[in-house]
């Protein structure tokens, strides 16, 4: 799988997309490869703030279990409610439907790492 030139990656190995004013994370193909077969997902609650670094939820696989950072500091103000139905779109599509939320940055500065 290819690597999206549009977004930016954590040390943790989440990803961020700037979409506007608005930031999507979710989990980069290597994790959901080291993580394996994932079963379930805890996605943090809408209107929910959050530090930079600071956890978003967990992804449990039948490997491990593992949390989820945010990227920038801000609100959560949409969640990927299908992950939780269907976990295993995080390994079958990271970059695309296996997105685990947005959140809108509390600092427009933040904004220029993107």
């Amino acid at each position: 799988m290819g690597t999206p030139a549009d977004l930016r990656y954590t040390s943790d190995h989440e990803w961020a997309r700037l979409e506007g004013e608005l930031v999507r994370v979710g989990i980069t193909d290597f994790a959901q490869q080291a993580l394996g077969d994932v079963v379930f997902v805890e996605l943090p609650t809408v209107g929910r703030t959050v530090d930079e670094g600071g956890t978003l939820g967990e992804v449990e696989s039948t490997k491990s279990v593992s949390e989820l950072y945010a990227p920038v500091a801000g609100e959560i103000v949409e969640v990927n409610d299908d992950v939780v139905s269907a976990p295993d779109r995080l390994n079958a599509d990271p970059y695309g439907l296996g997105w685990i939320c947005v959140i809108k940055p509390s600092d427009s500065g933040n904004l220029r790492l993107f």
